[in-house]
């Protein structure tokens, strides 16, 4: 699986760890990579989080945020509160609660006092709970920001973005200021995200993109892993014209008579490690479920058939 991002297509979010080779990288040091914004890796590498999850850390004065706290190690806290010094945390925020992204929130919150923002937490549901295995059930906000609600601390403000589709309840961050985006796992430096249902949907994906694709306010994404996008809309219409690539894939593979994701995936990711193809079966059930709620796909059990279009 190729590891960095190939910006004209993009890539789904499942790579190797030949993806990591060679890659040095300064865990547990705060960077500074743009105006108002610091960096924190966590050392938490993998095919799945790239070199690691990075926090970040919003504002230059007394106040400051911080973005995706990270796992619950010791070290990255450490780090994170470092880089804080003297600053005030004022709110420590989440862009979904992935266990690479929310489970530091809990004892940063108890070390430093501030709220947990952001993110709602996922729920059960009659079927039980609609989160994968890294869902982190201990997840616990103090305020769930809406659809373009902000806050504000000494020099910077931060507007909620939702952007359902990677989890039910991912939601980005845009630092006004200085037109910067912050967007987890929704957009990455290096690859697309698994969208894994029933939590993970392809049509609230796809949507999430068009959303970011339309707002030409913004100058760079800032992503949970991988580098940052300098181009950004021009990454998102690759994002999603790579999806629309996926869904004729599924359907040649439909058509020639491969009618169930196991059937498919050996088929459409031949050049992956085979580890790594239950997870590109999770992103093919996406997009069937997608196409089957727009009419071009039906199914008895496991098995997908095309729908005769009129």
């Amino acid at each position: 699986m190729p590891a960095p991002l190939d910006r004209a297509r993009g890539n789904d979010h499942i790579g190797g760890m030949d993806a990591l080779k060679d890659i040095d990288k300064p865990y547990a040091e705060a960077e500074r990579i743009a105006p108002l914004v610091r960096r924190v890796l966590a050392r938490n590498p993998s095919p799945f989080t790239y070199t690691g999850t990075q926090t970040y850390i919003v504002g230059d004065g007394a106040e400051v945020a911080v973005i995706d706290p990270g796992p619950a190690e010791g070290e990255h806290i450490d780090a994170i509160l470092e880089a804080v010094g003297t600053a005030r945390v004022i709110a420590i925020c989440c862009t979904h609660t992935h266990r690479d992204h929310s489970p530091a929130a809990a004892p940063l919150k108890a070390l430093t006092g501030a709220p947990i923002v952001g993110c709602a937490p996922l729920t059960l549901d009659d079927d039980g709970p609609r989160a994968d295995a890294a869902f982190d059930p201990d997840y616990r906000p103090d305020r769930v920001l809406a659809d373009g609600e902000a806050i504000e601390g000494q020099g910077w403000t931060l507007e909620a973005v939702s952007t359902p589709g990677h989890t039910s309840n991912h939601v980005c961050f845009a630092l006004r200021e200085t037109g910067a985006v912050f967007t987890g796992d929704h957009v990455m430096g290096w690859s697309t995200s698994v969208v894994s249902p029933p939590d993970g949907d392809m049509t609230d994906y796809l949507a999430s993109l068009q959303k970011l694709y339309e707002r030409e306010q913004d100058t760079v994404y800032f992503p949970a892993h991988g580098p940052a996008v300098e181009k950004p809309r021009q990454l998102v219409r690759g994002m999603i014209g790579h999806r629309r690539q996926r869904e004729r894939q599924i359907l040649r593979q439909i058509e020639v008579g491969h009618r169930t994701v196991a059937e498919m995936v050996p088929q459409m990711y031949k050049a992956v490690d085979q580890r790594l193809w239950p997870a590109a079966g999770r992103s093919v059930l996406a997009h069937l479920l997608d196409l089957e709620r727009r009419n071009l796909v039906s199914r008895i059990n496991e098995h997908w058939t095309l729908v005769a279009q009129t």
